[in-house]
């Protein structure tokens, strides 16, 4: 089970297994980013991290894992790519990373986060098109920002169902975290107001 890997992970090296975990994402780690990102909140609701130093690491291991991406595709440009390609199935997610830069330019960036795989390859083929890093900064980290949020509160409050949850993501991707992100947000504005309104009485 995958949780269970990166449970031990974090027991053995404590928060820099979150970190790692994502980072190692560019070299086809075979637990998906999205159970990551939602175990670091899973593992905070049941108080074995912190939640601060959880997310900001585990935010930071994202966009670096992606930004080395960017810079192989720019340093070494197209026989990255051929190395890619030469690994199974990624003939289609390169497809798909093409189709998407050729339709939306630097915006592909953003959508990338939401179809896994084809999040790893966009940033190879922006940074062999030689992209400027201010540019690719301003949407890659801006919106993993946003998608690292929404699903480690869904960590924290559906950790339970990781398993159910990342199943879904894949069949209906950004649909489902924006749906469990916003509920995850909710709850926790909720259960803050409550704790405020006690805390006054």
């Amino acid at each position: 089970m995958d949780i269970d890997v990166i449970l031990q992970g974090v027991e053995h090296y404590g928060y820099a297994a979150l970190f790692f975990f994502l980072w190692l994402g560019i070299v086809g780690m075979p637990i998906p980013d999205e159970v990551i990102v939602m175990s670091g909140g899973f593992m905070t609701s049941m108080g074995i991290l912190e939640p601060l130093p959880a997310f900001f690491l585990t935010y930071a291991g994202v966009v670096s894992g992606l930004t080395i991406g960017y810079c192989v595709g720019r340093a070494i440009g197209f026989p990255a790519l051929h190395y890619m390609m030469r690994k199974k199935k990624m003939g289609k997610y390169m497809e798909k990373a093409h189709d998407l830069i050729k339709r939306y330019g630097a915006f592909s960036l953003v959508l990338s986060y939401f179809l896994p795989v084809v999040r790893h390859v966009v940033p190879y083929i922006v940074g062999m098109n030689k992209m400027p890093f201010y540019q690719y900064v301003l949407f890659s980290f801006s919106t993993g920002f946003f998608w690292t949020l929404a699903l480690f509160f869904t960590g924290m409050y559906f950790g339970q169902s990781i398993d159910v949850i990342s199943h879904y993501l894949t069949q209906v991707g950004w649909i489902a975290i924006s749906v469990c992100g916003i509920a995850a947000l909710l709850i926790f504005l909720v259960s803050k107001i409550k704790k405020t309104g006690e805390q006054v009485e």
